[in-house]
């Protein structure tokens, strides 16, 4: 029986997540490797790829909404707490595919899978020792140094509230302007470049604040590391495939020529 590695696409709503989902399965399938896409999304109204296992299948938003008389984020947090009672039902479907691949596509709040108990009790439930979290950054987001510290902490959220090993995914890298790019390279390395803009932007920001922030990201390393990758040119998707590899099979490479 093959050892499925699941990667887990997970980020804010809006940042690529469904679309990477998608191209990342095809560039996988192309390559004489076998992966499958799971939703996880009772509210997606639209995909842009078709998914191999659908959450929608069990848990309809609009029924929820009915039933219990609830606006879409009511019915969001509690379609989000019904995939845990579908644990099972979703693992014996995924274990119905020879594949090497499980890419889970999360719900599009983030809450709603990283934040509330079903999610990580799901991901516990899975395969926790052959998983891996990718978290997308929107590049929407990373305009200014606040908002990308902002990204910066809930990837690290993230990380701790699953325990994974975890990637950060610059999403939608083809759209961002070359003044960005430079901008995001210099606030990676985490010194005082990006402490100062961060000051800058927002003098009333309390240094002490800055600087415990400072302390946390550095924690996990002198400088973040950031995946550029595309959906549109596909820049990027080997390099997610060599991370699966590096964590999981010790570098071996398995695509075909």
């Amino acid at each position: 029986m093959k050892e499925n590695i699941f990667l887990y696409l997970v980020g804010t709503a809006g940042s690529g997540k469904s679309t990477l989902t998608g191209k990342l399965k095809e560039w996988l399938s192309l390559r004489g490797l076998d992966a499958i896409a799971v939703n996880l999304d009772p509210g997606a109204e639209k995909l842009s790829y078709t998914p191999d296992i659908d959450i929608r299948n069990w848990i309809s938003l609009k029924e929820i909404m009915n039933e219990y008389d609830l606006g879409p984020n009511g019915a969001q947090i509690v379609c989000a707490d019904m995939i845990a009672l579908n644990a099972e039902q979703i693992k014996r479907e995924i274990e119905t595919f020879k594949t090497d691949y499980v890419l889970i596509d999360t719900p599009g709040q983030i809450e709603l899978f990283v934040f509330r108990e079903a999610g990580r009790y799901l991901f516990s439930f899975l395969n926790p020792k052959r998983s891996m979290v990718a978290y997308l950054i929107d590049p929407a987001l990373t305009k200014t140094a606040s908002g990308f510290i902002t990204q910066l902490l809930l990837s690290v959220t993230t990380k701790f509230r699953l325990g994974s090993p975890l990637i950060n995914v610059l999403s939608k890298y083809d759209i961002l302007e070359e003044n960005n790019i430079r901008d995001i390279e210099k606030w990676s390395n985490l010194d005082d470049r990006l402490y100062e803009t961060l000051i800058s932007e927002d003098p009333s920001v309390s240094r002490e604040l800055s600087e415990q922030i400072f302390i946390l990201l550095r924690y996990f390393g002198e400088k973040i590391s950031l995946m550029p990758v595309s959906s549109n040119t596909l820049l990027g998707m080997e390099d997610i495939y060599t991370a699966l590899q590096m964590s999981f099979k010790g570098g071996e490479d398995t695509l075909s020529d």
